[in-house]
């Protein structure tokens, strides 16, 4: 597979100096016959003549006499066919929802009880998320001082990353004011203190859980450390609690480093320069076809490989062990590869010219896991291609950035799709709901595996089924029946928005 590489294209403008060498030379000289300069001279003369011509007759071809080398980005222009009725299939079933998140007035006026609650997080980037959303909430309901979360170094990607080194500490603490306040670190007289490690959080711990045995452990003496809660918090708690959950994921709070955004956001820019595009979170990495028991499609000596090193770990295969793969597939717990990928988009209408940024980690296989989606996909960018030499080289061996670069990547894609779950993918999908960043597609794998082993299906009736079994419901009521159940950082309805007449007190921005 060749490799992509943005190319900023450059075009050469035609200069009259190569005809000028002299200081005394004259341009009407040149036109006079000389059997040394008609060969040399002439046509390359004539030929800037006709371009000159042409550009009279185009005038919105940019001819330049300037000596200095352009540097042209090229313009999108609206075309019609495929591409254009893919985007509007895309964005035809975006709920017209707006961020909604007033609290009720006794949230508004809580007290601060001026305790200390120190949390350290881990995991990958976005496991860390989940933590220091839960850390908030937590703080929130203990009334505690929360000091900035220590990020524990991550053991399997070496990544010594500290929260400020990709978070915008000052404005993390800026948006929380009015919820929970959070120090940097803690001040002289706590430094000394006991560090009181409160007990191990249940799964689905709810506010009475924290309440009954945390409080008793907080208190101005002692400095609270809590560690391994990822994801324990109850997905069901009090409105205003949800409601800070969504301000501090996004959806507001927690806002990369300026300069780690301006770097993704020229990657956008470079992937929208021939219009809109589609992000697509790619599971292909070797961990993941180990912890989730399945196969990756690209042979037996593959899955052999892949068997070796479960059967030395059984303990990272995540969930129902045992299961053969081929059922894990057909129950659809299997990540999508390449080629089901590939049918995929196909099977939703996607134009071969369609623009993709993939994200996520070494494929394993490497070249050949990709190369059933490149060969109908060619126009395929991850954040290597689109980098200018260097532009990577400093954050190479930071996975947690690395990884902050792919997020606002496909948060500001038109269309996002993940090939597998996750944490990347659950916020995403939440975030991008939440300002409005266009269509989310969570691929329906366990019906798409029974289509797939059709045989008998055409094209128009793969294409038809696959696009019916992706359609979006936009009624809220479907999505309330199941309110116990909802994960307010995937679905941000109905707690965090609401119809675009009803109030608002938060920016969509992030």
């Amino acid at each position: 597979m060749p490799p992509h590489t943005y190319i900023s294209v450059t075009r050469k403008p035609l200069s009259l100096k190569p005809f000028l060498r002299s200081p005394g030379a004259s341009i009407y000289k040149l036109l006079l016959p000389s059997p040394l300069r008609a060969g040399r001279c002439l046509l390359p003369f004539l030929a800037f003549w006709a371009l000159l011509s042409i550009s009279q007759l185009h005038p919105s071809l940019p001819i330049s006499c300037s000596p200095h080398l352009h540097h042209v980005r090229l313009s999108w222009r609206p075309r019609r066919g495929p591409v254009d009725e893919f985007w509007k299939w895309a964005q035809s079933e975006v709920p017209q929802l707006v961020p909604c998140t007033n609290y009720s007035e006794p949230h508004r006026h809580a007290s601060i009880s001026g305790k200390y609650m120190l949390v350290v997080v881990s995991g990958g980037l976005n496991q860390q998320r989940n933590q220091i959303i839960d850390a908030v909430v937590v703080a929130r309901i203990l009334e505690a001082v929360l000091v900035v979360p220590v990020f524990q170094v991550n053991q399997v990607w070496g990544d010594d990353s500290e929260f400020g080194d990709i978070f915008d500490v000052e404005h993390f603490k800026k948006t929380l004011k009015d919820d929970v306040v959070v120090v940097s670190s803690l001040p002289a007289t706590h430094i000394r203190k006991r560090r009181v490690r409160a007990p191990s959080m249940p799964f689905n711990a709810d506010e009475g859980w924290i309440r009954s045995n945390y409080s008793s452990k907080l208190d101005r003496d002692t400095v609270l450390l809590l560690r391994a809660f990822d994801s324990r918090l109850a997905k069901h708690l009090s409105v205003d609690l949800q409601k800070l959950r969504c301000k501090v994921v996004a959806f507001e709070a927690l806002r990369f480093k300026p300069w780690i955004e301006s770097l993704a956001n020229s990657f956008v820019e470079r992937m929208e320069e021939e219009g809109p595009f589609l992000a697509l979170h790619l599971r292909l990495e070797k961990d993941v076809w180990v912890r989730t028991g399945c196969h990756s499609g690209l042979g037996i000596e593959a899955d052999l490989a892949i068997e070796r090193i479960r059967s030395s770990k059984p303990h990272l295969l995540t969930s129902r062990s045992k299961l053969t793969a081929q059922e894990r597939s057909h129950a659809g717990l299997c990540p999508l590869n390449a080629n089901e990928i590939s049918r995929l988009l196909k099977g939703l209408g996607a134009p071969r010219n369609i623009r993709i940024y993939w994200a996520g980690g070494e494929p394993f296989g490497g070249v050949k896991a990709l190369q059933p989606l490149e060969s109908q996909y060619p126009n395929l960018f991850n954040k290597w291609d689109l980098a200018n030499p260097q532009e990577l080289d400093g954050i190479k061996d930071k996975p947690s950035i690395m990884a902050a670069l792919d997020y606002i990547v496909c948060l500001r894609s038109r269309v996002f799709l993940a090939s597998h779950g996750g944490n990347m993918a659950r916020s995403l999908q939440g975030h991008r709901t939440f300002i409005g960043s266009g269509k989310n597609i969570k691929p329906k794998k366990k019906l798409l595996v029974q289509l797939f082993l059709d045989g008998s299906l055409t094209d128009a009736e793969m294409r038809n089924r696959i696009q019916h079994i992706h359609r979006e419901s936009t009624d809220l009521s479907s999505i309330m029946k199941n309110q116990s159940k909802i994960d307010v950082i995937a679905f941000p309805t109905p707690y965090c928005m609401c119809s675009g007449g009803r109030s608002s007190n938060v920016s969509a921005s992030n």
